[in-house]
């Protein structure tokens, strides 16, 4: 991009203005501008920030679970992807040999009712080559393999006469075999369920699966599924991956959409109950707002398994009838009604219940705890939004009572005229204008539903693939919905994942391939408001010339055993600040000791991360050693600080 490293002597001199009061700035980090920002920390003007203000909103997008979270390493495992017309293309597999020797093609002979297409191979050869002939996946851009681990193989196979099949994990020409395993397979009308564990001999990270023979006949091939064994406490989510989402911790997973859960047609929109049951049933269906196939092995129960796993509250995103190009009248929304009735079951109803028992047949007897749901996405300007949303509204309300009801349309300027008990507030904009939003809510009713800015973002021109500047607009943002979080609830960044092989939107919060990972600046900026979801607010003045470049909050929250007052200020100017902080009202002394600031710069506001400078742009975090109720600081240019002051007493969060 262009941008330069920081030299040694300012990174020597950073580092010291917090230890010295800001005394050492040199000529590089002078301070040109000065403010002054009170804290009053008086019991009596705080205010509890709601206790989910912030968690994460997951879309399938980008290749963010089919190749990204679930760890599933085959693509297109059920031969579906071509759609059901046979014979059909069964991209990404491929064959071994040539066609002479082998011939594949798709038919309708599953023994899966929901899920028809098999593969059918024919070897032609009576002397096969060496290693024989086959097929194989190389998974969603390369297979990760690990030497050591362990990698369960299953598939469902058919053949008519006794057949000898070689499954192997290889390089991705082949020529290196990490794992290897004979299976017999006896002559036999019905389908056989093989499995298999494979251990790996070493490591290469882009690895296929490939299954091959030198019998001469007839094989069919249906839902050939590996997966690694190390997944995240067994539920076949990708470890390193999840472990980002943990670090964030987030108060609410909202799922699994976005445009996906509308569809460009409605035939093509999630559908809940074909994602649940065992996987090999499940059909999976075409995405056909982000353009790719999915499985589904990643659906409505993994989902509220993630909430649960990350212990984040489930908020299920539903489609009300609605798609980008076609509607269900209001008159015949109904189905759609019942559909939704039903989905709820499964996460609430009783072992016993009709669809309860289903989910409890998948392992989780215990309800999952659905308190809020999406009615669409985005489709409030839709003909029939209000219509059919009022019909999904009365019948959840009279069936779950407690359950908090979202709509589309933007309450933040005028009142609804429908009911609700949370709106939908979506941005997506340039840096500058996201920085200007950070009064957005300041004016906003305090009366009526609450907001909840469930994506917002920095995109397009000054965003670059994640850049330094579109996470300080958005810390800003932030800071604007901390100090209206008595009419916003609940916010989260979008989209939060991105396999670096699909890169639909841009940016993201995470980057991952199939086998490294690395945070955006926007990422590691939500890492500093990970603490604010139940803290309490505190009000806040900024005096100075430069204040339309500055933005503020300060809360009290406390870990295990301190408290502490954190003043977060972002620098969106080019000038050093010479900055007075000062509190009031604090029930505590400042201590030094665990006392802490945190900065988030770099020497260009169009840095970014990537897998070859994963570190480039993270926060920096150093002691404190002025830390007092008033302390002189300086603010580099271009960055995002926050200040954390530990406080004697431990009980004065609580006491507040």
């Amino acid at each position: 991009m262009g941008s330069r490293e920081s030299s040694p002597a300012t990174i020597f001199c950073f580092l010291l203005l917090f230890f010295l009061g800001g005394k050492c700035l040199a000529s590089e980090l002078e301070a040109t501008q000065t403010a002054v920002l009170k804290v009053d920390a008086s019991p009596q003007l705080a205010r509890q920030i709601p206790d989910a203000l912030f968690g994460i909103f997951f879309e399938e997008i980008n290749h963010a679970g089919a190749g990204g979270i679930w760890a599933e390493l085959v693509s297109n495992r059920g031969f579906e992807a071509g759609g059901p017309h046979t014979p059909s293309n069964i991209d990404p597999w491929s064959i071994i040999g040539d066609d002479s020797s082998i011939f594949v093609a798709t038919d309708r002979t599953s023994c899966f009712s929901r899920n028809t297409v098999a593969l059918r191979m024919e070897v032609l050869c009576d002397n096969c080559p060496a290693g024989g002939v086959g097929i194989y996946n190389p998974g969603f851009w390369g297979m990760n393999i690990e030497d050591g681990k362990i990698y369960n193989l299953v598939m469902y196979v058919k053949s008519l006469e006794t057949v000898e099949l070689t499954v192997s994990i290889t390089s991705s020409d082949g020529l290196q075999n990490l794992a290897s395993a004979t299976i017999p397979v006896s002559g036999a009308s019905n389908w056989t369920k093989l499995e298999q564990k494979l251990v790996a001999k070493g490591t290469n990270r882009t690895s296929r699966l490939q299954i091959t023979t030198n019998n001469k006949g007839v094989v069919w091939f249906d839902q050939v599924s590996l997966m690694p064994l190390d997944t995240y406490k067994g539920h076949g989510f990708r470890t390193e991956l999840i472990s980002m989402m943990l670090d964030l911790k987030p108060r609410f997973l909202r799922f699994p959409g976005g445009c996906f859960v509308e569809g460009e047609w409605l035939r093509n929109a999630f559908r809940w109950r074909e994602t649940i049951g065992p996987w090999e049933e499940r059909p999976g269906h075409f995405g056909d707002v982000w353009h790719y196939w999915t499985d589904d092995g990643l659906g409505y129960y993994e989902f509220l398994q993630l909430s649960e796993d990350l212990g984040a509250a489930p908020i299920w995103v539903f489609n009300n009838g609605i798609s980008h190009n076609d509607e269900v009248d209001t008159a015949a929304i109904a189905p759609f009604v019942k559909d939704v009735l039903d989905s709820l079951e499964f996460a609430r109803g009783s072992a016993e219940s009709t669809w309860g028992s289903v989910r409890a047949a998948m392992g989780h007897p215990e309800p999952f705890p659905v308190k809020y749901v999406a009615i669409g996405n985005e489709d409030c300007g839709k003909k029939f939004y209000r219509g059919n949303y009022l019909k999904f509204y009365n019948a959840i309300r009279e069936a779950y009572p407690d359950i908090q009801m979202i709509s589309n349309c933007d309450a933040s300027s005028r009142p609804l005229d429908h009911p609700a008990d949370l709106y939908d507030f979506h941005v997506y904009t340039d840096s500058k204008t996201l920085f200007s939003m950070k009064n957005t809510f300041d004016r906003s009713s305090r009366n009526g539903p609450k907001a909840f800015v469930s994506e917002y973002a920095v995109w397009r021109s000054d965003a670059g693939r994640g850049s330094l500047l579109a996470s300080l607009a958005e810390a800003a943002f932030l800071t604007g919905l901390e100090k209206n979080s008595d009419v916003v609830w609940m916010a989260s960044y979008a989209p939060l994942f991105v396999n670096n092989n699909d890169q639909t939107w841009n940016p993201d919060a995470i980057v991952f391939n199939s086998w490294q990972q690395y945070g955006t600046p926007s990422y590691w900026m939500q890492t500093l408001f990970r603490e604010s979801s139940g803290a309490m607010i505190h009000p806040i003045t900024i005096t100075s010339s430069y204040s339309s470049s500055l933005a503020a909050s300060a809360i009290t929250w406390q870990d295990s055993e301190n408290s502490f007052l954190r003043v977060k200020i972002v620098n969106f100017g080019s000038d050093a600040v010479s900055l007075t902080v000062s509190a009031a009202g604090l029930q505590a002394r400042v201590n030094t000791v665990g006392s802490t600031a945190t900065v988030l710069t770099s020497g260009n506001v169009m840095d970014e991360n990537s897998f070859s400078n994963p570190n480039k742009v993270v926060p920096v975090k150093s002691q404190l050693l002025n830390a007092a109720e008033q302390m002189q600081v300086t603010l580099a240019p271009h960055s995002f600080t926050s200040f954390d002051l530990a406080l004697a007493q431990s009980k004065l969060v609580a006491e507040m």
